[in-house]
């Protein structure tokens, strides 16, 4: 008897030992502990050297994971199996997330660099009041073009691309809200629509450019047009501003019937466990000098209204990637038209794809 319960103990010793080593594992990794913060974001969507200055300046060790789509992302966190202190979705994954009771509430009197973003950013219908989360960039979809290819088109109308001269010589993004939206706005429809008549007459109209589609690409997109092996593609306005450093032949337009202005902005998911240093890690984004450094980085447009005033001329002035507001006010934020409609958009999508 005396020896089982000395084996017994030994046991309970070595799974508590094992236990500890497990927590001190998860912490390191990100997983727990106050001194850490799991960042979840679009790859390629921050400086490394604001994370670097982040964690030198609190003391916290980041750690960063990427996801490619909104949908991704929302399957992760909702699964729940990871700690994620702080994502960047956009706004119509926001408004899902919402929906599902995936979010934290923001604590505003923890984010006083809130008052650095433009009221035109804040507010928005995907999140009234910001209850659940702060801008980070912002930026519309349009046309990237080559004048020396484009046969004399001016790309002011989405029409443009359905153009005879433009035979096997456009590139799409790979986005079923994207294209699918596209097609909408050139009937005059909205992007959001959901009448079963007007997508199956957006999608008659995207099989007629068909012949004009070179192909439909991921992030590939911005090389190919860079390299000239397209005359246009359709793009979003970020992708643009580093396609066009690459290749200054190029030009961006909003084209004239309307496009979607869209918005990523930074929450905490229900799986944080580090409030406090969320909180301080979206503050330290909003500090104006971050948010300009950040935006230089990046190429997308920043809601920081005293970051814009820190920006070069060149970037801060160009109102192809920073549209007045007589411009985004007629512009379209994708609404989350719920999980049935969204499937169908993809299946509409996937049947232009397949044409």
């Amino acid at each position: 008897m005396k020896q089982l319960t000395r084996i017994f103990v030994i046991v309970l010793v070595v799974a508590f030992g094992l236990m500890a080593l497990a927590a001190k594992l998860n912490s390191s990794q990100g997983y727990s502990g106050s001194n850490t913060l799991t960042i979840y974001n679009w790859g390629d969507y921050i400086d490394p050297e604001l994370i670097t200055r982040f964690e030198k300046e609190t003391g916290i060790t980041v750690i960063y994971q990427t996801f490619d789509s909104n949908e991704a992302m929302l399957t992760k966190i909702g699964q729940g199996g990871t700690t994620f202190d702080v994502a960047i979705p956009s706004d119509y994954a926001i408004d899902k997330m919402k929906e599902e009771k995936l979010l934290l509430p923001i604590d505003h009197s923890l984010i006083p660099n809130l008052s650095k973003v433009d009221s035109r950013f804040l507010n928005l219908d995907f999140d009234p009041d910001n209850r659940y989360s702060v801008p980070y960039f912002w930026g519309t979809v349009g046309i990237v073009y080559n004048p020396e290819m484009a046969q004399g088109l001016s790309f002011e109308s989405w029409n443009d691309l359905w153009s005879d001269k433009l035979r096997n010589n456009v590139l799409l993004t790979d986005g079923a809200r994207e294209i699918m939206g596209m097609s909408l706005n050139s009937l005059g429809y909205s992007l959001n629509d959901t009448n079963e008549g007007h997508l199956q007459e957006a999608l008659r109209k995207l099989e007629r450019l068909s012949p004009n589609v070179k192909a439909v690409v991921g992030d590939e997109i911005k090389m190919l047009l860079a390299n000239g092996e397209a005359a246009a593609g359709v793009v979003f306005s970020g992708d643009a501003a580093e396609i066009m450093d690459e290749n200054d032949k190029l030009d961006y337009i909003v084209p004239k019937e309307g496009t979607n202005l869209w918005f990523d902005n930074m929450v905490i998911p229900k799986t944080a466990k580090n409030l406090a240093g969320a909180h301080k890690f979206i503050n330290f984004m909003l500090e104006p000098d971050v948010a300009a450094q950040n935006a230089e980085y990046v190429g997308y447009a920043t809601p920081n209204k005293e970051a814009l005033k820190l920006l070069p001329e060149d970037i801060a002035g160009d109102t192809r990637f920073y549209p007045p507001a007589d411009v985004t006010s007629h512009l379209e934020v994708y609404k989350n038209l719920g999980k049935r409609m969204l499937g169908h958009y993809n299946e509409l999508f996937l049947e232009f794809k397949m044409h």
